[in-house]
């Protein structure tokens, strides 16, 4: 699980790179800024839980079931927050948007939010 964490991790900061700069010179020129906006949301989300991943998998031994829940949560999460928000961004600019995609958003950030509170759980049952 440590290893997986730290590949999926990595893999995440690696594209966050190649997609930051891809938003910031080519789709600069067909988004609009709010499409701009919303998609270096993706980016920054991404980001954040590539560092969120490794950070984990090097102070963490991931071997119980809530820390393997946890890194899951991030994984998938991100997944299908950042993801969505570049497939709604890239097709309303080409306009065409992928409609079927609006719900999954939303779907991503609960994943997130759920793997942030066992996050804070692991805490609190070590401190009791």
């Amino acid at each position: 699980m440590v290893l997986l964490a730290q590949c999926i991790g990595a893999l995440f900061g690696l594209t966050a790179i190649v997609f930051g700069a891809f938003g910031a010179h080519a789709l600069k020129k067909i988004m609009s800024p709010e499409q701009l906006a919303s998609f270096e949301t993706g980016v920054k989300y991404q980001m954040y839980h590539a560092l969120v991943l490794l950070m984990l998998s090097f102070n963490m031994n991931l071997d119980t079931s809530l820390e393997r829940y946890m890194v899951y949560c991030f994984i998938l999460g991100t997944v299908l927050f950042s993801f969505s928000i570049y497939g709604l961004c890239i097709s309303g600019a080409k306009g065409n948007k992928w409609k079927f995609l609006g719900p999954v958003t939303p779907l991503g950030g609960l994943f997130l939010v759920v793997g942030w509170g066992l996050l804070l759980y692991s805490f609190i049952q070590n401190l009791v």
